[in-house]
C-alpha cells in the first residue's frame, strides 16, 4: 500500500513544503493530518514563491488531490484568505477536500489563546496566538465545534453555549474581559457554511478507498517531532501529534497501511518560540545561519533561533517515528565555513549522554558535545547528483546519515523545486 508519511525531524521549519512539493507530482493525495494555521510551508516553483499556512503543499500540484484531515483545526477566515490568494495567482483549488470531523477555530478560541499567553508573562509558551491550543483543548473537553456542526444551527448553538459557559466566566472574572455573546459567534460561523460545503467530505472513506485502489497517498505533518504534544520538549510544544502516529489518528488510516516514513532534516537546527535548544548560537555564526538561510517564520514572521546540527535529536526522531528515510534540506546554507560543528552528544552534570534525556530538567541543562567536520567553499546549488558535491560536503552528509540512524535519500541544495539531489526514490 503506497502510503507515505512526511514529517519534520527537528523543531519544525525544516523545509517540509519543498519536500512535499517535490513528491506532489508523483502522488494522488496529499493530506494534512494535524495542526492549524500555526504551521507554515514555503514552496518555490520556478520564480514563484508560495507561503502556505493551512493548506497541504500538494495543492500546487495539478494532478494531486489536497486533503485537510480530521486531526486539523481550521480557522475558516484564514482558509478562505489562503484559497483566495492562490486563486488570484491562477492555482486551481477546486479539488480540495476537508474532513467534516475537523474542528473549527472559533473567535473565542483566539481570544482565550491571546489573553492566556499574555497572562503567563515570563512563563509564556510562545504560541502564535491563533487559537490552536484552546481549540484542541475544547476537542478533548468535548465542547469543540466541528465543520459538520455548521450545517445544523440548533446543534451549533448548543455547542457554542456549552463552550462559552466556562470561557465567559474565565474572561470576565480572571482576565477582566468582556463576555462573548453566543448569538454573535453562531452568526459568524454560519456565514462560512455555504462556501465550505463543496469541499466537505468523508475523508476517512475517501483515503481508505484510494489506498485500496493502489493510489499513492502522502500524509504531511506540520511543525516537527520535538514539538509533538507527547514526544516533544513539553511544555514548549504544539497541541497535537506531528509524529508519524498522528497520521493514523489525524487522517483515519490504520498503521498497517503506512509503507514509508520520511523525516525532513535541516543541515543545521532552528526553532521558533520558547524552550530548550542545546546547540543554539548567540554569535556571528548564528546570525550568519539566520541571514543566509532566510530563517524567519512563514506564519509568524518571527526570527528563528539558529544552531548547529544536533544528531541526538535526529536519532530520537528516527526512533519515535520509525523513520525509513531522511530528506536533508538547506545544505547550501553551510557553504563558506572552514569547519562545521555537529552535536554528537550532550554533557549533563558532568556526564556524557548520547540519547535524548527523558527528564525535562536534564534537557534544560544539556550542553552540546561537538565534533568538527571540514567545510567547503564551492557553490553547490547547481549540483544534480551526489557526486557533483564537493568531497567535504559529501562527507558531511555521510556523517549525518551515520549519526542519525536512517539513510538520507534526498538533499536540498537550494530553495527551488529543481534544486534537489535525489539519491533514492521515495516512491
Amino acid at each position: 500500500m503506497p502510503a507515505l508519511v512526511l514529517l519534520g525531524a527537528q523543531w519544525g521549519d525544516e523545509g517540509k513544503g519543498k519536500a512535499t512539493d517535490l513528491l506532489g507530482g508523483s502522488v494522488d493525495y496529499v493530506v494534512r493530518y494535524q495542526g492549524g494555521n500555526n504551521a507554515g510551508h514555503t514552496v518555490v516553483v520556478g520564480d514563484q514563491k508560495y507561503a502556505l499556512h493551512l493548506l497541504p503543499s500538494g495543492i500546487l500540484s495539478p494532478g494531486c488531490t489536497p486533503v485537510i484531515g480530521n486531526g486539523v483545526v481550521i480557522d475558516p477566515s484564514v482558509l478562505f484568505s489562503e484559497l483566495n490568494g492562490l486563486n488570484e495567482r491562477g492555482v486551481d483549488t477546486s479539488k480540495l477536500l476537508i474532513s467534516g470531523n475537523a474542528h473549527v477555530i472559533t473567535p473565542y478560541n483566539v481570544t482565550v489563546d491571546k489573553v492566556t499567553e499574555r497572562f503567563l508573562g515570563k512563563r509564556k509558551i510562545g504560541t502564535t496566538g491563533r487559537g490552536i491550543g484552546p481549540t484542541y483543548a475544547d476537542k478533548i473537553n468535548r465542547v469543540g465545534i466541528r465543520i459538520q456542526d455548521l450545517y445544523d444551527e440548533s446543534i451549533l448553538t448548543q455547542k457554542v453555549e456549552a463552550a462559552l459557559d466556562g470561557k465567559n466566566q474565565l474572561l470576565t472574572k480572571v482576565f477582566n474581559r468582556r463576555a462573548i455573546e453566543v448569538g454573535q459567534v453562531v452568526e459568524e460561523l454560519l456565514t462560512y457554511a455555504d462556501r465550505l460545503k463543496p469541499y466537505v467530505a468523508d475523508t476517512v472513506l475517501v483515503l481508505n478507498q484510494a489506498l485500496e485502489e493502489d493510489k499513492v497517498v502522502l500524509f504531511e505533518g506540520g511543525q516537527g517531532t520535538l514539538l509533538d504534544i507527547d514526544h516533544g520538549t513539553y511544555p514548549f510544544v504544539t497541541s497535537s501529534n506531528p509524529t508519524a502516529g498522528g497520521a493514523c489518528t489525524g487522517a483515519g488510516v490504520g498503521p498497517t497501511k503506512i509503507s514509508r516514513v520520511i523525516g525532513i532534516l535541516k543541515a543545521y537546527t532552528t526553532r521558533v518560540g520558547s524552550g530548550p535548544f542545546p546547540t543554539e548560537l548567540f554569535d556571528k555564526d548564528g546570525e550568519a545561519l539566520r541571514r543566509i538561510g532566510g530563517e524567519r517564520g512563514v506564519t509568524t514572521g518571527r526570527d528563528r533561533r539558529c544552531g548547529w546540527f544536533d544528531a541526538v535529536i535526529a536519532r530520537y526522531a528516527t526512533r519515535v517515528n520509525g523513520l525509513t528515510d531522511f530528506f536533508l534540506t538547506k545544505l547550501d546554507v553551510l557553504t563558506g565555513w572552514d569547519e562545521i560543528p555537529v552535536c554528537v552528544a550532550y554533557e549533563i552534570d558532568g556526564r556524557r549522554v548520547e540519547e535524548l534525556p527523558y527528564s525535562q530538567t536534564d534537557f534544560h541543562h544539556a550542553k552540546p558535545v561537538y565534533e568538527y567536520l571540514p567545510g567547503w567553499n564551492e557553490d553547490i546549488t547547481k549540483a544534480k547528483s551526489f557526486s557533483d558535491l564537493p568531497k567535504n560536503a559529501q562527507n558531511y552528509v555521510k556523517a549525518l546519515e551515520e549519526m542519525s540512524g536512517a539513510p538520507i535519500s534526498a538533499i536540498g541544495v537550494g530553495p527551488g523545486r529543481d534544486e534537489t539531489i535525489e539519491i533514492n526514490s521515495f516512491i
